[in-house]
């Protein structure tokens, strides 16, 4: 693997783990401790304050994923055309990425409608109580499953990430090469 490579993968692995750790900490830690917070009053503001302090480092996470993520699709695109499952694997990766984005910008959506309710009493963060206002409520209702479908499609992409970095073992490349090459003397 060159230097490039290695660069490139960093990227996108740690832009990934940030991406899915936050969203996983964040919907556990932030939302769980707006729960906590003594006065009802006080429970959206908390919770829309943890999430302002990560947006931004959200946003670089996600930047450094998706400009690792383009790198190794150049850097690989031979074996994307020619190694079996790697091609289905980048398309399937490609479609949850798209999906884990949309996600985290309606997150970043329901987050804002929410937050129209500070100062009114609520349960939690995601959670309403009888007296926070219609919208807010609702954007809390939507956020509350919402906040487990970021790290579930993040978790997913890391898997498919694992799954492709075992494609790259000399191993199974040569497995696939000889295959190629069977298969192709074959047919003559």
């Amino acid at each position: 693997m060159t230097r490039t490579n290695t660069l490139v993968r960093s990227l996108h692995d740690v832009g990934m783990a940030a991406w899915f750790g936050g969203s996983l900490m964040g919907a556990v830690g932030v939302n769980g401790a707006a729960d906590d917070v003594r006065e009802p009053r006080e429970r959206i503001r908390v919770a829309t304050a943890g999430w302002d302090r990560w947006t931004p480092v959200n946003a670089v996470a996600i930047g450094l994923h998706l400009v690792g993520a383009v790198g190794m699709l150049r850097a690989n695109q031979d074996r994307v055309r020619h190694q079996p499952g790697v091609a289905s694997a980048s398309a399937v990766k490609t479609v949850l990425t798209g999906a884990a984005l949309a996600a985290t910008a309606y997150a970043g959506v329901l987050g804002r409608q929410a937050a129209a309710g500070e100062g009114t009493p609520a349960r939690g963060g995601v959670t309403p109580a009888a007296e926070t206002p219609a919208a807010a409520a609702a954007a809390q209702k939507r956020l509350r499953v919402v906040q487990w479908v970021v790290p579930a499609l993040t978790g997913a992409l890391t898997v498919i990430g694992a799954q492709q970095g075992e494609q790259q073992r000399p191993a199974v490349q040569v497995g696939a090469f000889t295959q190629r090459l069977t298969d192709s003397l074959g047919s003559h």
